[in-house]
This record gives structure tokens, sequence and C-alpha cells, in this order.
């Protein structure tokens, strides 16, 4: 799924180049902004950031395109490749990129660095110091918030389950991390029942995974964290089905309006949340400065918070849960 945005910009008036007849050149910087998938939440609201910037940036002098493509399903490597291997003959200034995998996407970014294309990451690591930067969520501290708050809950007692997203995903490995480490350190009185088993791309394959881990751990679990979107929606279909929600206490990762009617149910214990509009906007801009020599930092962490039905009405808590999506992505 390709978007193309074009923001075409007024000409500075042409009595500033001293002619009558001529127009002022106008250069453009066309940026390919490479998702891990198209269809989450998250990702739509990382299209918005990205094009709020690309608009925000601009200059008289400048035109911006943004590029928006990414493969649909966000276990599909290869194709996310793909993309990134055609954008290097397209004529694009520079590449924004979700890795969907911290080594597999290193081939591909390299390649972009000897073709004289920078690559900003958002989102999930890459092994590779040929970037400009690494703009993203603090993902182990995230996963802290989780454990820290699914341990406060259960008093520090009790068995729960942590089910993983996909193999290969750094940011999700940081936050299952952070997660259990948290647990080990704070609620040694916590036992993990179950933190092997993975959810996979999609809510279909989460779904699935969780009646899995479920018909084994049900029974015998007071806790579950999941560190993504998809791994938190599939999750809450799986408790539903056997009538455990509002029985198992329940921490998940991302927004989304299931997991807020969830939430104002008590179903749902808390997400923790990143910014994803905060996360387009940082990567887009961090490429612009970048591609305009100025200086830009290694690590642009985009803030992580944790949202409770407690403090669910707050306004930075609804900020967070509702990112003005609909502005800027048709």
């Amino acid at each position: 799924m390709t978007k193309r945005i074009l923001l075409s910009l007024t000409l500075v008036p042409l009595l500033a180049f001293g002619c009558s007849g001529g127009r002022g050149k106008t250069s453009k910087l066309t940026i390919a902004v490479i998702p891990k998938g198209t269809t989450h939440e998250f990702w739509k609201s990382i299209h918005a950031g990205a094009i709020k910037a690309a608009r925000d940036l601009a200059a008289p002098d400048t035109e911006i395109e943004v590029i928006w493509k990414g493969p649909l399903r966000e276990d599909d490597r290869e194709q996310q490749i793909q993309v990134v291997e055609g954008f290097l003959s397209q004529g694009v200034k520079g590449i924004v990129l979700a890795p969907l995998d911290d080594r597999a996407l290193v081939r591909p970014v390299e390649e972009a660095a000897r073709a004289s294309i920078p690559t900003v990451i958002i989102d999930s690591g890459l092994q590779s110091e040929n970037i400009v930067s690494f703009v993203a969520t603090d993902n182990y501290k995230g996963g802290e918030l989780g454990g820290e708050r699914l341990g406060s809950l259960l008093g520090g007692k009790g068995k729960v389950l942590l089910l993983r997203y996909q193999e290969g995903s750094a940011s999700t490995e940081q936050r299952e991390a952070g997660f259990l480490n948290k647990l080990k350190s704070a609620f040694p009185g916590i036992e993990v029942v179950s933190g092997d088993q993975y959810a996979g791309p999609t809510r279909e394959t989460a779904y699935r995974a969780s009646q899995n881990v479920l018909n084994r751990f049900g029974n015998q679990i007071q806790g579950v964290f999941c560190p993504n979107e998809s791994s938190t929606a599939g999750m809450l279909l799986a408790l539903q089905d056997i009538n455990k929600l509002g029985k198992v206490t329940f921490v998940g990762f991302d927004a989304s309006q299931a997991f807020i009617d969830a939430m104002q149910k008590n179903q749902l214990q808390g997400v923790v949340l990143q910014n994803p509009f905060r996360m387009g906007y940082l990567g887009v801009k961090a490429m612009i400065d970048h591609l305009r020599g100025q200086k830009v930092e290694k690590r642009i962490d985009t803030g992580v918070a944790i949202v409770t039905p407690e403090n669910l009405s707050d306004p930075k808590s609804q900020e967070l849960l509702h990112p003005p999506i609909e502005e800027y992505v048709k």
C-alpha cells in the first residue's frame, strides 16, 4: 500500500530574485516512510505524525514529499526488504524505517547508505551503525511500567503469563525483558508460569496463541501481560471466551478503542502507551534536519506512559489515546 503526499509551497516572490519574468528555483525532499505494517492503529498514527512533520517543516523554497509504503503483515520481512530496495532506484532523498527484524533489514539499510540515501530508524532497533538516528520509545522502561502495574495489583503474589509478540522484533523483546526483570527484582513472589509463547503478527494469530496458552494455564493464573497492540487484542478476545475478563488482572500495550472500552469496564487494568504520532513526526523531522545539514541526536526518546481505569479521563491520557489521525490520513 503506497500513499503519496506532495506539499507544494508558495514560491518566493519574484522580486526577491531580482528578476521580472523568471521564477525562483524550488527544491524537493522526497522521504520514504516504511512501517512494519499498514493495518494497526499504531501505524496509522505514525503515518499521521509523518505527514504533519512534512507540512510543518516545509519551507518557501522547498517541497516535501512523503511516500508511505509498507507490508500488510508484520511478519513479511521479505516484502519489507523489497520495499526498501525498491526506493533506492526511485530518487528518494532519505528513508524512515521501522524494521521488522533487527538483523534482516541491516543489508538493505547499508545498501541505501552506499547509495548515499540516509536512513532514520523508528520504533524498533537495527543492528547497524549506518543510520542517522534511532527515534523510539524506551521500550525497556515500557515493559517495566507493565510489570510494576501488574505486580502491584496482584500484591506481589500469584501466577502470571507473558504472551510474547514475535522473534526478531527488537522493540517488543525489550518490553518483554523489562517486564520480566521488574517482576524478578520487585515482586519475587510472582511466578511466571509461561513466558515462551509467541502471539505472531496479527490479531488472529494472537487470538489463536492466546487460546492455546489459556487452555494450558487459564485455571492457574491471576495475571497476564502482552507487549503490543495485536497480542493484547488477541488475548482480550481469548479471555472473553473463557469468561475470565475482569477476573484475571490484565495489562497490555498500545491503544485502540476496544482497549478503552475494556478499561471502562475494568476488564483491562492498564495499557502502556507509546506516542506513535510523535514518533512519526520526530522520525521525519530527524531526516529533514539531517538533509538540511543540521545536527541530529543519535537517539531520540519519544516517551512512554501507562494509562489505567483510574487516569483514563486525564487530558494527557486522552491525548495519547486519541491522536489526530483523521486530520492527516484519509
